[in-house]
């Protein structure tokens, strides 16, 4: 993989991590991982936050992809879309290789 098409891939994903990077949406995230949806209510929950915010902190993470909110009656619930995960997980899997090309290079150059 070119390292042009590389920095467009982990440009493409910068939105997910700046959703990811709030504790607040990363805790909604990580409630939402036991594959149940939720609704706003039940995700306000054990929280000290109002209703409205916890809304606004779901609404940036569906538009990052990472939740899919589909209305149920008169609420709306949301549920955790693993898919976008995925390529969260390749960029961090690809930065971690070339971390690790990095390392092994300065090894051989000091062992030298």
């Amino acid at each position: 993989m070119s390292s042009s098409s590389a920095a467009r891939k982990l440009r493409a994903q910068a939105p997910l991590f700046a959703a990811l990077g709030d504790e607040t949406r990363l805790s909604l995230v990580a409630r939402l991982a036991d594959g149940r949806a939720r609704s706003i209510a039940r995700l306000t929950l054990k929280s000290n936050m109002t209703r409205q915010a916890i809304t606004k902190h779901l609404h940036v993470l569906e538009e990052a992809g990472v939740v899919r909110g589909v209305r149920s009656g008169r609420q709306i619930v949301f549920a955790l879309e693993p898919a976008s995960l995925d390529g969260a997980k390749a960029c961090l899997d690809q930065i971690s290789a070339e971390c690790d090309d990095a390392l092994s290079r300065l090894k051989s150059f000091v062992e030298k």
